[in-house]
């Protein structure tokens, strides 16, 4: 199996006052290096999905993928789809960029949930489906789905009979979209 992983970095931050979420800092850290760190030793190649000026994520040394027709999430999952398959991966791991608490085995309980079909993560009652494992055979039927005006990703998952993966630590999955729950990431770092 070759897991290809990329770090869903489009969004517009708009509950953060407009700043680009990828480099909010976290423990002196920006975001993105967060969820590098943790996808990166997961997967064998890792990009960041993202529009507008790749040179801002030049430090991290990884691939940016734009998007061809910007439609939310699954804009960044097909071009991630496509640049996975080009490389021979077999699928591809995504995250959000604002999920800093991912957990060390995301990848390998995807894959196993699945049984390398596509699978989505769960913890605490709620399905986080942005973290996923998507096949590269799904490329063309996402790429007509995003086409029919359709961009849900739990949509797409479903149509695709997406396994869930359950997580133990519901914190795992926790997504900072605003300051209130940046505040509270920075207190369970601090509590460890």
């Amino acid at each position: 199996m070759r897991l290809y992983g990329l770090i869903l970095a489009g969004g517009q931050g708009r509950r953060m006052g407009g700043t680009d979420k990828a480099f909010v800092p976290l423990a002196g850290r920006p975001l993105v290096r967060h969820v590098a760190e943790r996808l990166a030793p997961q997967v064998e190649e890792l990009a960041i999905s993202a529009n507008g000026d790749p040179a801002r994520f030049a430090a991290l040394g990884l691939p940016v993928l734009p998007d061809a027709h910007p439609q939310g999430p699954l804009s960044g999952v097909l071009a991630g789809l496509r640049w996975a398959a080009a490389a021979g991966a077999d699928a591809l791991v995504t995250a959000p960029v604002d999920t800093p608490f991912l957990p060390g085995d995301l990848a390998p309980r995807l894959w196993l949930a699945g049984d390398g079909g596509c699978a989505v993560a769960e913890a605490g009652g709620r399905t986080h489906p942005a973290c996923g494992l998507w096949p590269v055979a799904l490329a063309e039927d996402l790429d007509r789905w995003l086409a029919s005006g359709e961009a849900r990703v739990m949509g797409f998952a479903a149509r695709h009979g997406a396994a869930r993966a359950g997580f133990p630590d519901e914190n795992a999955f926790l997504n900072l979209n605003a300051p209130e729950d940046l505040a509270r990431a920075e207190s369970l770092l601090r509590k460890g």
